[in-house]
């Protein structure tokens, strides 16, 4: 296609590679002269494409600096008992509480019934290296 939409939705939608042909004159009879883009058209593609993923952004789900210091007013899960390596994690073991150092409590129900993998004293954050999995 000439037209650029369908390669600048590709790319929203995760295309890392486009094909286009490109001419350097649409009449010197070539067979996909016709269908084919020019050096302006191609230039023109390339700056939307570029918008297109500036736009697009990166995903990081990590702690940004600017929530670094917020991190002690957030809630984690802690262990609230002293475990011994091998011993099963039951609701009376876990806590959420700040700060939030820790497993965020979203995983609660995950950890409940999976097994130390270290001996654990209490007040220590929940860790996925903690715990066998």
């Amino acid at each position: 296609t000439i037209e650029n939409i369908t390669a600048i939705t590709s790319v929203a939608l995760g295309a890392s590679i486009i094909e286009k042909h490109v001419t350097l004159n649409r009449n010197s009879g070539g067979p996909d002269d016709s269908f084919s883009l020019g050096p302006k058209e191609l230039a023109i593609l390339c700056a939307d494409i570029k918008t297109t993923w500036n736009v697009l952004g990166k995903v990081d789900y990590g702690v940004k600096s600017s929530e670094v210091d917020n991190i002690k007013f957030r809630r984690s899960l802690y262990f609230v008992k002293n475990l011994m390596k091998g011993e099963i994690i039951t609701l009376e073991h876990i806590r959420s509480i700040r700060p939030g150092y820790g497993l965020p409590p979203k995983f609660f129900n995950s950890i409940i019934g999976r097994k130390t993998s270290e001996d654990v004293k209490i007040g220590t954050p929940v860790a996925w290296e903690l715990l066998k999995l």
